[in-house]
C-alpha cells in the first residue's frame, strides 16, 4: 500500500486543482492544462536532475545558472558562428555536461560539501554568462533549435514537443531508478553511504554519474528553454534552482536521502505550475506565487522531517 508519503503530493495536487477550479471557469480546460505543462517543462527536467542528487543526501544550486550557460552557448555559436542547430544543441550539452562532471568531481575527490561546491559554480556559471554573452539576449538563432517549442494537435489541444521529451524523461528515470543497479545504488548511497562502501558498491563512482547526468538533463532544459523562448537568454534561470528544489521536496523526496521517487517530482512540479497558473488567473499580483512557493516549500520539508523522525 502507498505511504502517506508517496500519497501525499497527489492529494496535494487533486486539491489544488479543486481549489483553482471553484475561481476560474477557465482552469479545467484542457487547453489551460497544456498551457501548465509547457509553462514547467523546463523546471521539470532541472527538478528531474536535481532529484537524482537529493536523493544521494546532495543538493545542486547551480542548476539554473548552468541551463543558462549551456542556452546562451548554443544560442550564440549558432548564431555568430553559423553552426547549425543540432551541432549548436550538442555543444551546449556538452557546456553542461561537463560543469555537472566540474561538481561532481569537487564532491567525491575533493570531499567538499554539495551545497559549497554547487554555490561557487552557480556564481562562475553566472559570471561566465553574462562575460560570454555581453549581457546580450541572443535571437538570432536557427529555426530548428526552436523545434522543441512547435505545437501539434491532440484533438482540439495544442501540446509542445518540448512536453513529450519531459514526459519520456521521466519515463526512463522511473525504470532506471526502479529496474537497474546503478538505479538501486542511487538509494543505497543515499541511505548509508559507509554501508554501501563496505558491501563493495563505489560509492564515489555513483555519486559523480549522479552528477554528470544532472548535467546533461540541465542541457536538455536549456534546449528547451532556447525553444520556449525562442533565444538565449543571459537572465535565464536565475530562480529556477529554487524551484526545481521546491518541486523535489514537494513531490515528497526526502532531503536527507535514500527515500524519494521521479514521479513525485513530477506532481511537484504540476503542484508549483497549478498554483502559479491558478493565481495568475485570478488575478492576483505575482508576489503572491512566490510567497505560496515558500510556504509550500517550508512546509514540505516540515513534513519530510516529522515523517523521518517517526521512522526511526
Amino acid at each position: 500500500m502507498p505511504s502517506l508519503a508517496a500519497l501525499g503530493p497527489a492529494f496535494a495536487l487533486l486539491a489544488a486543482v479543486a481549489f483553482f477550479a471553484t475561481q476560474n471557469e477557465r482552469f479545467l480546460t484542457p487547453q489551460n492544462f497544456s498551457l501548465i505543462l509547457q509553462q514547467v517543462m523546463v523546471v521539470g527536467v532541472l527538478a528531474l536532475g536535481q532529484t537524482l542528487i537529493i536523493l544521494t543526501a546532495g543538493i545542486d544550486l547551480s542548476c539554473g545558472m548552468i541551463m543558462a550557460l549551456g542556452g546562451v552557448v548554443m544560442a550564440k555559436v549558432a548564431a555568430d558562428w553559423g553552426w547549425s542547430a543540432p551541432a549548436a544543441m550538442a555543444l551546449g550539452l556538452a557546456v553542461t555536461t561537463l560543469l555537472g562532471a566540474l561538481n561532481g568531481w569537487l564532491v567525491t575527490q575533493w570531499r567538499l560539501p554539495s551545497f559549497i561546491v554547487t554555490l561557487g559554480t552557480l556564481n562562475i556559471a553566472f559570471a561566465v554568462t553574462q562575460l560570454y554573452s555581453r549581457s546580450q539576449t541572443i535571437t538570432d538563432i536557427p529555426e530548428g533549435m526552436v523545434w522543441l517549442g512547435n505545437t501539434f494537435r491532440l484533438g482540439e489541444t495544442a501540446v509542445a514537443y518540448g512536453v513529450v521529451v519531459l514526459l519520456l524523461l521521466y519515463a526512463v528515470a522511473w525504470w532506471a531508478l526502479r529496474e537497474t543497479q546503478p538505479g538501486r545504488h542511487v538509494y543505497a548511497v543515499g541511505n548509508h553511504p559507509e554501508a554501501t562502501r563496505l558491501v563493495g558498491i563505489a560509492t564515489h563512482r555513483v555519486l559523480f554519474g549522479v552528477y554528470v547526468v544532472a548535467g546533461a538533463l540541465y542541457g536538455v532544459a536549456a534546449m528547451l528553454s532556447v525553444a520556449r523562448t525562442g533565444a538565449g537568454d543571459p537572465y535565464a534561470g536565475q530562480t529556477d534552482n529554487l524551484d526545481a528544489i521546491t518541486a523535489v521536496v514537494l513531490g515528497g523526496t526526502s532531503l536527507f536521502g535514500g527515500r524519494g521517487s521521479v514521479m513525485g517530482t513530477l506532481l511537484g512540479v504540476l503542484i508549483v505550475g497549478v498554483f502559479r497558473n491558478g493565481l495568475t488567473l485570478m488575478g492576483l499580483p505575482s508576489i503572491y506565487q512566490v510567497l505560496v512557493t515558500g510556504i509550500l516549500v517550508i512546509l514540505a520539508v516540515a513534513f519530510d522531517n516529522v515523517a523521518r523522525r517517526g521512522g526511526r
